[in-house]
C-alpha cells in the first residue's frame, strides 16, 4: 500500500465528483463509487465492474478503500462487544456495539483521546492526540456492519473518545456519508445522537449542517459544580451554554437531551436535582440520568439504587422524561466514561 494514497472514505461525495471532472470522467460515477464503498462494501476497485478498466485503474492509482486493523474484541455478558480499532499511524480508538431491543447502537470515538479534561472520565487521562479523520470516523460504522451482518445496526451515537464538536470540519463530512440513504450508509439522521461537552460556539453550527439528535453532557446545574467536574464550564459556562440550547434549531417534536452522571455525594442530592428543574425549564428537553460508572485510578463513587430513584421522581414530578441508563460493557470497561484506546 503506498503512502502517497488516500483514503476514499476521506472524501465527500462532491469532493470525488470534483475529483472526477477533473480527470475527464463523468460525475456520475461518484454515485457509483460510492455505493460500492459504503453499500456493497468492497475494498477494492477491481471489484467494481460497473466502472470501465481503466477508471478502475485511474481510481486504484489514487485512492486505498482502508479497513481498520481490529486489534481486540472484547465481548460482555449482556452481549455488548468493545472494539480496540488501530488506526494507521498505530494509534488506537475504541467503538462499542450495544445490543438492544430489537436492534443495536454502536458507540463511536471522534479523535484519539480527547482534551476536555472532565475528572469523571478516564478517556480524557491522556489527553488529546489527534482528531480522527472523516475516514476514521466513518469506518468505525462501516467495518462493524460488515463484522456483524446477522445483527441490525439502526442507531449511531457519537458518545465514544474524544470531544465530537473539536472535530467539527471531519465529523460533519462524516455524518453526511453515514446519514446518506442515496449512497451512504444510510443510518437515519433521527437515529444519530451526538453528545457534546458543550461546545456552545458550535451548536448553530451543528443544527444548520446536519439532522443529527443534540445530546449535552451537562452533568451538574451550578457553574462551582459543573467546573470542578468539567473544566470546559470555565469557558462556556451555564448561561452561555443554555443560551445556545434555546437558541439551537431544533426540529419537530425533537428534544435536547441533557445527560447527568451521577456522582454519589457531588451532584445527586435533592437539591441538585431541584436546581436541574429550574435550569432547564425553558428548553424542550429530556433527561439522562447515568449512574457513575466507576474506574480504576477515580476517587468518585456510584450513587445508591435509592439514591437515583429519588433524583429520577423529582424529575418526573414536574413532567420531564427522566430516564436511569444503566452503561452496558460495564465488565469490559466499554460503559460511558470508560474508554480508553489502549491495548490492555
Amino acid at each position: 500500500m503506498s503512502e502517497e494514497l488516500k483514503d476514499i472514505k476521506d472524501l465527500s461525495f462532491e469532493e470525488l465528483v470534483t475529483w472526477l471532472k477533473d480527470h475527464d470522467l463523468a460525475a456520475y460515477r461518484a454515485d457509483q463509487v460510492f455505493k460500492w464503498v459504503y453499500q456493497r462494501q468492497v475494498d477494492s476497485f477491481d471489484a467494481m465492474t460497473n466502472l470501465g478498466i481503466p477508471t478502475r485503474a485511474l481510481l486504484s492509482q489514487a485512492f486505498d478503500i482502508e479497513r481498520l486493523k481490529v486489534a481486540a474484541v472484547e465481548k460482555s455478558r449482556d452481549g455488548s462487544r468493545k472494539y480496540l480499532l488501530q488506526l494507521k499511524d498505530g494509534c488506537h480508538i475504541e467503538c462499542v456495539l450495544i445490543p438492544e431491543k430489537g436492534y443495536d447502537t454502536l458507540c463511536i470515538s471522534s479523535q484519539v483521546g480527547c482534551s476536555q479534561g472532565c475528572q469523571f472520565c478516564l478517556t480524557a487521562r491522556d489527553g488529546l492526540v489527534r482528531n480522527l479523520t472523516s475516514g476514521e470516523i466513518i469506518a468505525q460504522v462501516r467495518d462493524v456492519v460488515r463484522a456483524v451482518p446477522d445483527r441490525r445496526l439502526t442507531n449511531i451515537v457519537v458518545m465514544g473518545m474524544g470531544e465530537p464538536l473539536a472535530n467539527y470540519r471531519n465529523l460533519v463530512k462524516a455524518i453526511d456519508i453515514i446519514t446518506n440513504t442515496s449512497h451512504g450508509l444510510g443510518i437515519s439522521g433521527r437515529r444519530f445522537t451526538l453528545s457534546t461537552a458543550g461546545l456552545a460556539s458550535r451548536l448553530a453550527d451543528l443544527g444548520r449542517d446536519t439532522d443529527v439528535n443534540l445530546a449535552i453532557s451537562l452533568n451538574a446545574a451550578d457553574d462551582a459544580t459543573r467546573s470542578r467536574l468539567m473544566p470546559i464550564n470555565r469557558k462556556f459556562n451555564l448561561a452561555t451554554l443554555l443560551d445556545a440550547c434555546a437558541r439551537y434549531p431544533l426540529k419537530p417534536r425533537r428534544r435536547i437531551t441533557f445527560e447527568c452522571i451521577l456522582i454519589a455525594g457531588v451532584n445527586d442530592s435533592d437539591e441538585d436535582a431541584r436546581r436541574l428543574v429550574t435550569l432547564l425549564a425553558p428548553l424542550r428537553a429530556k433527561i439522562n440520568l447515568i449512574p457513575f460508572n466507576e474506574h480504576p485510578g477515580s476517587t468518585f463513587r456510584r450513587p445508591d439504587e435509592d439514591r437515583v430513584r429519588r433524583f429520577q421522581d423529582i424529575l418526573v414530578e414536574k413532567h420531564y422524561t427522566a430516564i436511569v441508563r444503566y452503561s452496558k460493557g460495564q465488565d469490559i470497561s466499554a460503559a460511558c466514561g470508560q474508554l480508553k484506546g489502549k491495548v490492555s
